[in-house]
């Protein structure tokens, strides 16, 4: 159960009003009879769960003057003020129009008029007692309007989070687009490059490869000379088993001639 020292402070205000609006509007009382509440809950009524569905208890009252100064502020005047005025309108009308008559008829009495001018300054009196007890916007829904510029603001702080919540998570798509894109771009530009030297090693060959084609050219004269030294050798060879055999062949002849008698 809620708590609440008097109606005079800003939380009593903001609970009367409440009050008057849930037994004029939710339960269709008479404005007569919600007025008669409203004051009675405003000077002694503690017990304020006979007349609405609030848990709330109030811990002191505020008596005969104060509470009824607190109810002409609270729902008086803020609810009444302009039937009062259309009333003090009504009643300098209805004075206009008597004294307009009684100067030019007889019909309207002097106690006519009189009575025209005492129902207006008696609406005028009205008029100052409620326009005496006017409330205190500041002070009566301070906390109020606290509260609801705060929960404006938290509403406001909530839609902005939430707005750049939703930009940073774009962002973060962005980031992975542009990374996948940068990927591709490397991925294409090596495709690029080794394309590019496979056609410059088909056009021109590498030096690794005219090295090799170098040495292969060295090893190759290398062989080529050592195929010419094994004919020469190989000749030399030839010329001196002929000029054995020829030796041979000579030899074995005259030796013959010399056995023949």
């Amino acid at each position: 159960m809620k708590k609440i020292n008097t109606f005079s402070s800003i939380d009593g205000r903001k609970l009367l009003v409440e009050i008057f609006r849930e037994l004029r509007y939710e339960k269709q009382r008479s404005a007569l009879s919600t007025l008669a509440i409203c004051w009675r809950i405003c000077t002694y009524e503690k017990n304020i769960r006979r007349y609405v569905q609030k848990d709330v208890e109030i811990m002191h009252t505020l008596g005969l003057f104060s509470g009824s100064a607190l109810w002409m502020e609270e729902i008086l005047n803020r609810f009444y003020f302009s039937t009062i005025n259309s009333f003090v309108y009504f009643g300098a009308a209805i004075l206009l129009v008597l004294i307009g008559v009684r100067r030019f008829s007889e019909v309207v009495t002097n106690d006519i008029v009189i009575a025209g001018i005492g129902f207006e300054a008696l609406m005028l009196v009205l008029m100052f007692i409620v326009m005496l007890f006017t409330p205190n916007e500041d002070i009566s829904f301070q906390g109020n309007g606290d509260n609801n510029e705060t929960g404006e603001l938290l509403t406001e702080i909530g839609e902005i989070s939430r707005d750049f919540a939703a930009v940073i998570l774009q962002l973060e798509e962005l980031g992975k687009t542009l990374s996948e894109m940068t990927d591709s771009q490397k991925k294409m530009i090596q495709s690029i490059d080794d394309i590019a030297k496979i056609n410059a090693n088909a056009v021109s060959p590498n030096p690794e490869m005219l090295e090799a084609m170098k040495q292969t050219n060295l090893a190759l004269n290398d062989f080529k000379t050592a195929i010419v030294s094994l004919s020469e050798s190989v000749k030399t060879l030839n010329k001196e088993e002929i000029e054995f055999s020829v030796r041979k062949e000579v030899e074995r002849f005259l030796v013959n001639q010399v056995r023949q008698p």
